[in-house]
């Protein structure tokens, strides 16, 4: 069993079911999935930060059962965490939104699996998922690639909190979650979660940058991350596209490897792609 996790509101469904796509096409196994998705009610912040619909739930799970009988998906409501953890914190307002801080609930949701693959509504898979999900994590408390920019501008381990592969027997062992949940109830960090994250670690493994590659897509690139990026022409300057936004990843990115499960997305949703950022 691949045990994966997302986290987001209602506004992300289209990067949960690209993902999960991804997954499982690129899948060399006939090997069952275990989706888990956190998501919250925090309309209080912002109306666009509904949780998860259960039209929405509905859909994901009929198209996982169709490439697995035994695939499954656990939708948990984490509003009262959040709150308890994090209701008022320096971090609520945090750089994308406060949904990037619910994977830090993690060790306090019951039934989550002692391995796990957290991923961000905006990564493809482009190989094998276990190529990743197979690494040896004895002794750590995740697996993580480098950050693109990070490497350079930071230290050059600086890790991208996108694609993480949780240890949570040796997690819980360190009190990785709750170290980072304190770290962000203290002060404000410049990159919340993923500051807090890499405070609280006491051992990680770090990836080679296929593994979360935030700029490129190579033939060895496992997995694609659609995170915000530079770009120097015609002039120095930042896009955010995300995989959905179809039409501008034929354009500006030029890519076709993921035609197959971006067509399938479109045929399932009937979305026409209005290359509008979807709020996270």
């Amino acid at each position: 069993m691949i045990n994966v996790l997302f986290c987001g509101n209602d506004g992300v469904f289209d990067g949960f079911l690209t993902g999960a796509l991804s997954l499982m096409k690129r899948s060399d196994r006939r090997e069952p999935f275990h989706f888990m998705i956190f998501t919250m009610d925090v309309t209080r912040l912002d109306p666009r930060f509904t949780p998860l619909s259960s039209d929405h739930a509905a859909l994901f799970r009929k198209v996982i059962e169709g490439y697995h009988p035994d695939n499954f998906l656990t939708v948990y409501d984490v509003s009262d965490l959040y709150d308890a953890q994090f209701k008022g914190c320096p971090n609520e307002g945090a750089y994308c939104s406060p949904y990037t801080l619910i994977r830090l609930l993690a060790d306090l949701v019951d039934g989550i699996p002692d391995k796990f693959l957290y991923l961000d509504a905006d990564v493809l898979f482009n190989r094998d998922v276990h190529l990743l999900y197979d690494t040896d994590l004895t002794g750590y408390e995740y697996a993580a690639g480098r950050d693109h920019y990070g490497k350079y501008l930071i230290y050059p381990n600086y890790i991208n909190a996108g694609v993480l592969l949780f240890n949570m027997r040796e997690a819980r062992k360190s009190g990785l979650f709750g170290k980072a949940r304190e770290e962000l109830r203290k002060k404000k960090l410049l990159f919340a979660d993923q500051s807090a994250l890499i405070r609280a670690t006491t051992k990680r493994k770090v990836l080679p940058q296929r593994f979360n590659d935030q700029k490129f897509l190579h033939k060895h690139t496992v997995v694609r991350h659609f995170s915000k990026r530079l770009f120097w022409l015609p002039y120095p300057h930042t896009e955010n596209i995300k995989q959905w936004q179809v039409e501008k990843v034929h354009r500006v990115f030029r890519y076709h490897a993921f035609d197959d499960i971006l067509n399938e997305y479109l045929q399932i949703t009937g979305n026409k792609d209005d290359c509008k950022i979807k709020e996270e």
